[in-house]
């Protein structure tokens, strides 16, 4: 649970900043080996989801301590306050990390509208949700109350 609560410490982080707000931490054997927040306006890459920005940092804590991250990352536990996205569901996957916990389901783009991602995982790492979903889902729903600064102009067409 702890390491839930960082994550959402992190979340609110990203919401303070504009960012979408989802807050991530990566466990090796219960100690934090990495965390992260949204950083997509931040760094106007849309791929800076918080789970990257984990992998970043495992993969750089490996080189630094000479450890193979391949095997490092069979080991890692990831807490995340909102389902995986497919993007990152795919990275988490191919890198064959132990375990996901996220808080609210992500109804938007990832869960079940692409692809099942509980049949996704299975058989390959623990996937469990619902944990401190009502916080999570409370700063998502904050968030797009709003506007996004950095979204794009939309590209509907208007008559004239």
């Amino acid at each position: 649970m702890d390491f839930m609560i960082r994550a959402l410490d992190l979340a609110r982080e990203a919401l303070a900043a504009q960012e979408v707000p989802v807050g991530c931490v990566f466990t090796f054997e219960e100690k934090v080996v990495a965390e992260s927040r949204n950083t997509v306006n931040e760094s106007r890459n849309p791929t800076r989801h918080a789970e990257i920005n984990c992998i970043d940092i495992v993969i750089d804590y490996c080189k630094t301590n000479s450890l193979n991250y391949i095997d490092f990352f069979k080991g890692i536990v990831v807490y995340v306050t909102v389902e995986p996205c497919i993007m990152c569901a795919s990275a988490l996957r191919d890198l064959n990390i132990k375990e996901v916990v996220y808080g609210c389901a992500n109804d938007r783009f990832g869960g079940n509208t692409v692809v099942n991602l509980c049949d996704y995982y299975q058989g390959v790492l623990d996937f469990r949700g619902n944990v401190m979903a009502t916080e999570a889902m409370a700063m998502l729903k904050t968030f797009y109350k709003g506007t996004n600064p950095n979204a794009p102009e939309t590209k509907v067409k208007r008559k004239c």
